[in-house]
C-alpha cells in the first residue's frame, strides 16, 4: 500500500552531453535513486515532483529524455476522473454507508408468545421506535417504560442496539385460569315459540315433554331442583331440546339501483419503499372516486437479511357508479340467490327445513319475497342463575 501511494517515476537518458547532465543532476535538488549506466544510456528513479526539473536539463544539455511514472494509486483516480457515474456511486455508497449505521435498519422482538408481534410494533412506533429513526433520538430507558405501560400483557422489556439493529426482549404477565362456565348455574329457556319434538338432558330438570307447546322465553330445563334427599341443588343445566318452529324472512329489491362496475381503466403505480415511506416513481396522479387496489410488493435481501427497502407494484382498476335497470327475471334470481345465502349462514348445520313457503309482492318500485320457514332444531337458549 505504501508503494501504490509513492508517485516514482523511471527515467532513462542518453545524448553527446550526457555526464553533464548527470553532473548537473547530482548538483540539483532531485533525489534520483537506483543510478546506474548501461551502454551510454543512464537510468534512475525520481519522484514526480521533480520531474519538470529534470526536464529542463535534458533540455539545456540537449539529452533525449523518456520517463514513465510507475502504477499507483493516484494515477487510477486520474484515469477515472472524468466517469462522473463512478464517483457518483461512490459517494451515494458512502452517504448510504453513513445513514445505514445511524438509523434504525430492522426491529427484532424475542420472548413474546401471546402478544404479537404487529402490536408489539406498534406499541414501539408510538414511543418513537421505528425502522428508519435515527438510533441517537431514542431514549432507550424511556422506551422500555412506556411499553410496559401500553401493553398489560408485557410484564418485563428490555431494549438494546446492536449496530444499526434494534432487539426488543419481552417477558409476558401469566394469566389467571379463565372460570370454567360450564359450572356457572344457569337454567335453559326456549329461544323460539315451538312444538317440542325430542329432548336430551345431560344436567337439570327437565319441566316439558314432547308434544308440548312453548313460547318463547318458557323454561325448559331448570338448574334448580330437589335430590333424592330433599336437597336443593344448583347446577349448570345441559341438554338439547329440537323443537319444530316457524320463521318469516322478507328480502326486497328494487329495479333501479345505483351499481358500481369497472370502468375499463386500470393505472399501474410504482413506488420506491424505504423503511415506512412509499416514495413514487411516477409524476402526477388521477384523483378517482371509486378504485380497488392490487398491490404486490418485493423486499431487496443481503445474504437472507431484509433490508426493508424494495419496489411496490400498485394495481388500480377504476370504477364507476351507473344506474341500473334489472328485469322481473333478473331482479327476481337476484333476491333467490339472498334466500339461499340466508339458509346457509343461519339454516345449516344441526337446523333442518321441513317445508319452505315464498310468496311475492310486485310493485312498480320493486319486488318483495317473503319465505315462510317450518324447521327443526335446538331451541335451548343458557340463562344464568343469579344468586345472593
Amino acid at each position: 500500500m505504501k508503494e501504490q501511494m509513492r508517485r516514482r517515476i523511471r527515467i532513462s537518458a542518453k545524448g553527446k552531453e550526457l555526464y553533464k547532465f548527470i553532473n548537473a543532476l547530482h548538483s540539483s535538488r532531485v533525489s534520483c535513486a537506483g543510478q546506474y549506466c548501461k551502454k551510454d544510456v543512464f537510468y534512475g528513479e525520481i519522484h514526480s515532483s521533480g520531474l519538470d526539473e529534470v526536464l529542463k536539463l535534458a533540455d539545456k544539455y540537449d539529452i533525449e529524455l523518456e520517463h514513465h511514472e510507475y502504477n499507483n494509486v493516484f494515477i487510477k483516480i486520474k484515469k477515472y476522473r472524468l466517469r462522473f457515474g463512478i464517483i457518483a456511486g461512490m459517494i451515494l455508497t458512502l452517504l448510504g454507508s453513513l445513514y445505514f449505521s445511524n438509523v434504525v435498519v430492522s426491529i427484532d422482538i424475542q420472548g413474546n408468545s401471546r402478544v404479537s408481534d404487529r402490536d408489539i410494533l406498534a406499541a414501539l412506533d408510538e414511543v418513537g421506535i421505528r425502522r428508519g429513526k435515527f438510533i441517537h433520538d431514542i431514549d432507550i430507558k424511556s422506551c422500555e417504560n412506556e411499553l410496559r405501560v401500553m401493553l398489560d400483557d408485557i410484564a418485563w422489556a428490555g431494549i438494546r442496539r446492536t449496530g444499526n439493529r434494534i432487539v426488543v426482549e419481552v417477558t409476558e404477565t401469566v394469566r389467571k385460569p379463565d372460570m370454567v362456565h360450564e359450572r356457572t348455574p344457569c337454567n335453559l329457556v326456549a329461544s323460539k315459540e315451538a312444538d317440542i319434538i325430542s329432548t336430551t338432558i345431560y344436567d337439570g330438570f327437565l319441566l316439558h315433554k314432547v308434544g308440548d307447546h312453548v313460547v318463547e322465553g318458557t323454561l325448559l330445563v331448570s338448574g334448580v331442583y330437589a335430590d333424592a334427599y330433599g336437597r336443593t341443588v344448583i347446577s349448570h343445566a345441559m341438554g338439547k331440546i329440537r323443537g319444530r318452529y316457524k320463521e318469516k324472512v322478507e328480502f326486497s329489491g328494487e329495479f333501479k339501483s345505483v351499481r358500481r362496475e369497472p370502468s375499463g381503466e386500470v393505472e399501474n403505480e410504482n413506488y420506491l419503499k424505504l423503511f415506512s415511506l412509499d416514495i413514487p416513481l411516477f409524476i402526477g396522479k388521477k384523483e378517482h372516486e371509486f378504485t380497488e387496489n392490487e398491490i404486490s410488493e418485493k423486499k431487496f435481501e443481503i445474504f437472507g437479511k431484509d433490508l426493508h427497502i424494495g419496489t411496490m407494484k400498485k394495481k388500480v382498476t377504476v370504477f364507476e357508479q351507473t344506474e341500473t335497470t334489472l328485469t322481473e327475471e333478473e331482479l327476481r334470481d337476484e333476491l333467490m340467490g339472498k334466500v339461499y345465502l340466508y339458509e346457509k349462514n343461519f339454516l345449516s348445520g344441526d337446523t333442518e327445513i321441513i317445508d319452505r313457503k315464498i310468496s311475492e309482492k310486485k310493485t312498480e318500485e320493486g319486488i318483495t319475497l317473503t319465505v315462510e320457514y317450518v324447521a327443526e332444531g335446538n331451541i335451548c337458549e343458557e340463562r344464568e342463575i343469579f344468586i345472593k
